[in-house]
């Protein structure tokens, strides 16, 4: 009998003073590998086969050093277990797509991602990660930590992320977008947090889709003209209260098709439309209603007027 086999756990949804769930905690055995395991495909040998795919989920799991040596797993579902350990899988050499979801992982280091040379897809949402410190992953396209206490962000940097085009950390602790140099990312998701200034930003290129919902910016002061790829904003939620904290959107006018301003303090004004116009006068969509001719000639005229008026009398 193993001993964390008595082991009690309160499950994630109990509330404070409520009598503990007893949660039975079962160690990982090669019956419940062979249950979860399904998707044959050949492996690198020309004529083998073997099971790619491993469902582990909800097994109340507190160590998987058995599935060390099922190398050839490409496919690894671990969510809402008991997990603080994920060194048995560096040797699963061929691991494309890892769900961690609801453990109790509370740190990068001494996890085995930069040994994981072919995983492309990572989420580890609803940990206890309180930074990104020891993060490596060579080949990963989509990282997704949502819901974890990240309050800064390190080392995610093109070195190490040299394929990431989709980060998701909604849900964290964030005060600032400092730390991201990802000049191949293409969309960003930090709706939710506490970020108060945008920093650092002129590193994402290719930034496609920002989406800042639910934060505590006041101003927008920090976007770079060398986003110039960016199309969707989504700052939804804020407390930007005048059109003059808009004024670096004039930053990325040239690309910006779409851009979500309600719920902030300037959507009291009647005429906030019209005055986002006047700086975005491409834009496609404000909030979730399309852009009208009618709206985009009266922007037009409007800035004629404000222009003739800057012109100086002969």
């Amino acid at each position: 009998m193993s001993d964390v086999d008595n082991d009690v756990y309160l499950s994630d949804d109990q509330e404070e003073g409520a009598e503990p769930k007893e949660i039975q905690v079962s160690p990982l055995t090669k019956e419940t590998i062979i249950e979860g395991l399904s998707l044959i495909c050949r492996t690198a040998k020309r004529h083998e086969y073997a099971f790619v795919k491993l469902e582990l989920a909800d097994k109340a799991l507190t160590d998987i050093a058995a599935i060390s040596s099922y190398i050839h797993i490409r496919f690894l579902d671990l969510s809402n277990n008991h997990l603080t350990d994920l060194s048995p899988l560096a040797t699963l050499n061929y691991l494309l797509w890892l769900k961690v979801d609801k453990n109790a992982v509370v740190s990068f280091q001494g996890q085995p991602f930069a040994e994981l040379t072919f995983l492309q897809w990572l989420s580890l949402s609803a940990n206890r990660l309180t930074d990104t410190d020891g993060l490596i992953g060579l080949a990963l396209e989509t990282l997704i930590l949502t819901g974890n206490s990240i309050q800064k962000i390190v080392d995610l940097q093109s070195d190490y992320f040299a394929s990431l085009v989709t980060l998701e950390l909604r849900r964290n602790h964030l005060e600032t977008t400092a730390g991201i140099n990802l000049p191949n990312l293409r969309r960003l998701y930090l709706s939710q947090n506490f970020i108060k200034r945008l920093e650092g930003l002129e590193a994402l290129e290719h930034l496609a889709t920002l989406h800042l919902r639910d934060n505590h910016l006041e101003t927008l002061d920090g976007l770079s003209s060398s986003m110039r790829s960016l199309q969707y904003l989504n700052v939804r939620g804020n407390a930007i209260a005048d059109v003059t904290a808009l004024h670096s959107l004039d930053l990325v006018s040239a690309t910006l098709k779409v851009l979500v301003l309600s719920e902030n303090p300037l959507g009291e004004s009647a005429d906030y439309r019209m005055s986002v116009l006047t700086i975005l006068p491409r834009l496609d969509r404000i909030d979730k209603d399309p852009v009208t001719l009618e709206e985009r000639m009266e922007a037009k005229r409007a800035n004629k007027e404000l222009n003739e008026g800057r012109t100086p009398a002969p």
